[in-house]
């Protein structure tokens, strides 16, 4: 690249090229849209809803559906204030158009990533071009992160699709004065009370608008941190570009009152319905208190979360990221040349950026502030999912400039090869781990119930994403061959493929090459996903008590106990569509719901279950696999197994002809 193309606007580099080959938007977007069928809307339909966050998250909207009750959450009829409605809401809805199912339950989270892609694909096209915004459709809808953290009803989706279309909005209110959509103060001045001005009016004034109300939806979506990632990352771009002065062009006074308007009734509700609690604590401390702030410190009550180490934290990224986490090297060499070329300016008079540089600008701020914030909090992995999009923007931004100068500058050409090269480095290794597992595995018979074969070697305590991989043997294996198989094949071919069309500087196909590549093994992960799904889903327990009572052999009276924390189980009460009793479970999610007066009594001691067990009422004990010793050494041989499936078990306390 030489000095002259680095010392142009980024604006001027960005209308150069519009003359390279890039799809049109029509088959840009048509092909994400089918991504988006292949990969996620696809994946609705199986496995089980999960045990732990999935199913129980799914249970409060199950509640909601089933008793009206829009304001507090319930879980096993529990009280379950720690989250915040819209997402609930949502699912709800959904539940009601197509009943309790995994497809309804995950529905509106689908729709959420193809709504993040478009958004992505609309900031993307407007400030750098179609084939950057074709590359940001792709990074969401092709990255392990997105694909991974949106298989269990967990919000980040949504919230993250809320506080970035509060940004773009942001950026598209303040415009610039030779951008589409300029400011309409500025306008006013220049053309007077014409239509133009009028019109630039009401897109003003609109995006403002739109601004504060997804702002309110991202707040009754996971709660106050919103304000933290939009108000961090909007003041420290106000400050830096100067458009502070022009705040009123955000509507703050109308804006904040339409927030209100959105955000507050619910909160008000729930306090005002919510008191009395553990030491006379209601919503408002549990929520506000203890859910946000001693979350951040790490003193949260009660402490049922973990940290996780700094080095895990940054380097788990690039598997998130995966495969576009590869190019983060050329992005920042492309970054820091581009920098240097324009630190004096940039420093003088940000305001010239325009558009694009105020896209960079402002995305780069505000996936730093995410990262930088959880590095700090108690975090989990999914928690800076909020940064996706905007990474992905960078990278995809930072990938095209590179092939635009691929052929002159020896810098970028450089950086793109080591991304192609550690391609090819982990598909090839990612390819032999798997054919030695087959191999391995060869005449091993298929087995249907992944979960009797596992080695269950708790590595991370089972905190971490993937950590069930690690406790796969050679018999397991066998029920991974077709996943297996195929993710071998294209990882073995993919990654080669990729980079041959990159040396032929065939860089649109080598991109979509790489897509590809992930699109397959991300096919190949859902199937192995769906195989562990009796492992991590106890929804063949729920099945079983069904089956039993539907051929009279157990009553629908019997008492349905479940050993341990709800979590263990929490599929159970779901799919059975019912209360059941906690053993020793009252403990994490369910704890503070529970010390409210009116609190349903079905939290039983161990000293209870013995006294009771074998009278009144028929006793049927769904028991984790992380409890089974402590129970067998509760009641011995007392018991009648009903169903033993992936080391989890279902006794009764008498035998079925009785």
């Amino acid at each position: 690249m030489t000095n002259s193309t680095l010392s142009k606007p980024l604006d001027a580099t960005l209308t150069e090229r519009q003359t390279i080959a890039a799809p049109r938007r029509s088959t840009a977007l048509a092909i994400l849209t089918g991504l988006w069928v292949v990969i996620f809307f696809s994946a609705l339909f199986a496995p089980s809803l999960l045990d732990d966050a999935d199913a129980t998250h799914a249970n409060a909207a199950r509640h909601m559906v089933q008793t009206g009750d829009l304001v507090t959450l319930h879980v096993n009829g529990i009280r379950y204030l720690e989250k915040a409605p819209l997402p609930y809401w949502l699912v709800a809805a959904s539940f009601r158009v197509f009943g309790f199912n995994t497809f309804a339950a995950h529905l509106p989270q689908a729709i959420g990533v193809l709504l993040l892609a478009l958004l992505g694909f609309r900031w993307a096209d407007r400030a750098f071009g179609t084939r950057a915004a074709f590359y940001t459709g792709l990074g969401i809808l092709t990255s392990a992160g997105v694909f991974l953290f949106t298989r269990v009803f967990i919000p980040e989706v949504l919230l993250t699709l809320f506080i970035c279309i509060s940004l773009y909005c942001l950026l598209q209110c303040l415009g610039n004065a030779n951008e589409p959509g300029a400011p309409f103060m500025q306008s006013h001045r220049m053309i007077g009370h014409s239509r133009e001005a009028a019109n630039r009016t009401f897109s003003t004034a609109t995006y403002a608008y739109l601004m504060w109300a997804s702002l309110a939806l991202a707040v009754l979506t996971k709660g106050l941190v919103a304000l933290v990632f939009f108000g961090g990352a909007g003041l420290a771009y106000l400050a830096l570009t100067g458009e502070y002065k022009r705040w009123r062009t955000l509507k703050p006074v109308t804006g904040l009152l339409l927030f209100l308007v959105i955000a507050a009734p619910w909160h008000i509700l729930a306090g005002i319905r919510n008191t009395g609690g553990m030491n006379g604590h209601g919503f408002f401390w549990f929520y506000f208190v203890n859910e946000h702030f001693l979350r951040f410190l790490g003193k949260r009550f009660p402490k049922d979360y973990n940290k996780l180490p700094g080095y895990l934290f940054w380097s788990l990224h690039i598997v998130w990221l995966f495969p576009w986490s590869l190019f983060v090297p050329a992005a920042v060499v492309i970054a820091w040349k581009r920098w240097k070329q324009r630190i004096t300016p940039l420093r003088t008079n940000l305001q010239s950026l325009g558009f694009t540089g105020n896209s960079t600008l402002l995305l780069a701020l505000y996936s730093a502030l995410v990262l930088v914030f959880f590095s700090i909090s108690t975090n989990q992995e999914y928690y800076t999912f909020p940064a996706y999009l905007a990474l992905a923007i960078l990278l995809a931004t930072a990938l095209t400039r590179a092939e635009d100068t691929y052929a002159e500058d020896k810098s970028s050409r450089r950086w793109i090869t080591f991304a192609h090269a550690a391609f090819v480095v982990v598909g090839v290794g990612v390819s032999l781990t798997l054919v030695y597992g087959l191999w391995r595995s060869r005449h091993l018979p298929f087995v249907s119930d992944i979960g009797d074969l596992l080695a269950h070697r708790d590595v991370g305590d089972y905190t971490l994403s993937m950590s069930h991989l690690f406790d796969l043997t050679d018999a397991s294996f066998a029920a991974l061959r077709l996943p297996a198989s195929l993710a071998a094949i294209t990882f073995a071919i993919g990654p080669a493929i990729a980079w041959l069309l990159r040396k032929k500087r065939r860089h649109l196909a080598a991109t979509s090459a790489i897509a590809l590549t992930s699109t397959v093994f991300l096919i190949a992960a859902h199937i192995a996903f769906v195989r562990f799904g009796t492992m991590m889903s106890s929804e063949t327990f729920a099945a079983k008590i069904q089956q039993l009572e539907a051929t009279r052999a157990i009553s629908p009276s019997s008492e349905i106990l479940m050993y341990g924390d709800q979590a263990y189980g929490s599929s159970i009460p779901f799919y059975l569509g019912r209360q059941v009793y906690l053993v020793e479970g009252r403990s994490t999610s369910m704890l503070f719901g529970s010390t409210f007066p009116d609190a349903p009594h079905i939290f039983l001691s161990n000293a209870d279950l013995i006294r009771d067990w074998g009278h009144g009422p028929r006793k049927v004990l769904f028991v984790p696999l992380e409890k089974r010793d402590a129970v067998a050494q509760l009641l011995g041989n007392d018991k009648v197994l009903l169903l033993d499936n992936s080391g989890k078990a279902l006794y009764t306390d008498r035998p079925l002809d009785r």
